[in-house]
């Protein structure tokens, strides 16, 4: 029944020429700060390809990343439940003394369940879930892989981390010359180009590298900005160019699909993991904090959505979702029944038009070594216009009201008891499911 109830819902959806499962093109920054896309408001950087997503489709004005750092974002986004419950509450790397998850394996992802209602799936770019098996991309519903396993690269023109090649086509050995960001933009054009003779339906994730740090654009980038702006501090010039570069290589993308006339039934969705980095100079206004923080500059991040085949131009939502929702906005769009297990919410009936009403918390979890962190996890939940959080795990709860302080600067926790213990009483549930799944190899 469920089947036919949203094959009746896609239909009304999309004209009779037109109506058929469409393309997905997931397009996820890394580190990309909310105030370095200049759709949101007045800005040093100026991001027109980026822009152009949310000009030609729906601009979501109040998304928020599953993470503040990379590993438990993506393993949320991809599986639709939150990161500690797939086993990834930290960040996975390349030394072991130092990862803190691991990505549950037997866990269906998007691309698995993709792949049943007859989807080819791709990932160009950056995986950090995994290096080995069984957590690699292609055994976890990927059938290609052209990319970096790993976490951060030591440079954009070398792409070794620690000395080590993780560039890889599905499971062999790598190693492409140029700009990482150049290079992953030419796979992903490549393989949109492959599937437009194949003729059946695809999921690109493509997951760029950029803006993380170290912050390397193209001379010829920071020439630009240079000019444009000399009145600009090196590291923001340096970022303005790096995410600049960025923005042009997804026009390249986009105009790829253009080409190839797939771009009316492509849903094109650009986000980032989590919010940019402070010490680099990236931009998170109006938000207090950025990356590693749970205040909302380093959970809020730019989200726009176009599909031309069925989303009106210049539409704006300020619904308060997660990343991960994407996963049964996918399923649904493609015919295809999320699983009930799914923490995440489907954005569906926004593209109609219409609003989400499931209430729910927003949850967020963080696990961390060092000095700073000891290996231990710190948390924040959302409900309403409230928030209760911590910044790291040796510092007291804080509570805010978002509707009267979306900035965060006043904190309630001590004259807000009623609100404060609801919070903390959901806070310890969803710790105590998170805490059902193992984080560490066996």
């Amino acid at each position: 029944m469920r089947h036919f109830l949203f094959g009746t819902f896609l239909l009304g959806l999309l004209s009779p020429a037109s109506a058929k499962a469409p393309n997905f093109l997931l397009i996820l920054a890394d580190d990309h700060g909310y105030g370095d896309v200049s759709a949101y408001h007045e800005s040093d950087v100026r991001t027109p390809n980026i822009d152009g997503i949310g000009r030609n489709g729906l601009l979501f004005t109040s998304m928020r990343a599953n993470c503040t750092v990379c590993s438990p974002s993506r393993a949320a986004l991809l599986t639709g439940r939150y990161p500690d419950r797939v086993g990834v509450p930290g960040v996975i790397r390349t030394q072991p003394e130092n990862s803190w998850g691991w990505f549950a394996p037997g866990v269906p992802t998007l691309a698995d369940e993709l792949r049943k209602g007859g989807y080819h799936t791709g990932i160009v770019g950056k995986w950090h879930l995994g290096l080995e098996s069984p957590n690699t991309p292609n055994e976890r519903g990927f059938d290609h892989f052209h990319g970096f396993l790993g976490d951060m690269m030591d440079s954009y023109t070398t792409h070794l981390r620690h000395g080590q090649n993780y560039m890889r086509l599905n499971r062999e050995p790598v190693t492409p010359e140029g700009h990482a960001t150049e290079i992953f933009t030419t796979w992903a054009s490549d393989y949109v180009k492959e599937r437009a003779q194949a003729g059946r339906p695809f999921f690109l994730y493509l997951a760029y590298n950029a803006p993380h740090f170290p912050i390397e654009p193209p001379a010829e980038w920071l020439a630009k900005v240079n000019a444009r702006r000399p009145d600009l501090e090196e590291k923001r010039a340096m970022n303005v160019a790096f995410v600049e570069h960025l923005d042009h290589c997804i026009g390249q993308v986009l105009a790829t699909l253009k080409e190839t006339g797939l771009e009316k039934d492509t849903l094109v969705v650009f986000s980032a993991d989590n919010g940019g980095s402070l010490p680099h100079a990236q931009n998170n206004d109006p938000w207090r904090g950025g990356k590693q923080d749970h205040y909302d500059g380093g959970l809020r991040v730019p989200f726009l959505m176009r599909w031309p085949a069925v989303i009106k131009p210049g539409g704006r939502s300020n619904y308060q979702g997660l990343n991960f929702d994407l996963m049964p906005t996918f399923l649904e769009l493609a015919g295809l029944s999320p699983s009930p297990e799914l923490d995440a919410v489907s954005l569906a009936p926004i593209l109609r038009g219409g609003e989400v009403t499931t209430p729910r918390d927003l949850y967020f979890v963080r696990r961390e070594g060092g000095p700073a962190h000891g290996g231990k996890s710190y948390e924040a939940v959302i409900r309403s216009d409230w928030k209760l959080m911590q910044n790291d795990p040796y510092s007291p709860l804080e509570l805010y009201n978002l509707k009267h302080d979306p900035q965060e600067r006043t904190n309630l926790a001590g004259k807000a008891p009623k609100i404060f213990n609801e919070l903390s009483t959901a806070l310890r549930h969803h710790v105590q499911q998170g805490g059902r799944t193992p984080w560490q190899k066996p």
